[in-house]
């Protein structure tokens, strides 16, 4: 198998290939937050509080992770996953 095969065929790129939504309700306002899976945090309609994402699993760990869902992507979903640690 060839990386362009690992590459395409990831099953867990493809949440990020083909973006995948998330709800969540604002720990604030009660208000509904709706998360794509390539988005980093959005902001809540009604009160502003900023909700990250926390689906992110395989880029957390897999050495191809860069290379599958793309270099810009990869580093913003990164640095997102930095941010919330801290």
């Amino acid at each position: 198998m060839d990386s362009h095969q690992i590459f395409s065929g990831c099953p867990g790129s493809a949440k990020y290939k083909t973006p995948t939504i998330t709800e969540k309700i604002c720990p604030v306002c009660g208000n509904v937050i709706e998360l794509f899976s390539v988005d980093v945090s959005v902001k809540c309609d009604r009160c502003g509080f900023e909700a990250f994402n926390d689906t992110q699993d395989c880029i957390q760990w897999c050495q191809y992770a860069e290379q599958c869902i793309g270099k810009e992507l990869y580093e913003k979903l990164v640095k997102n996953k930095m941010k919330e640690e801290s």
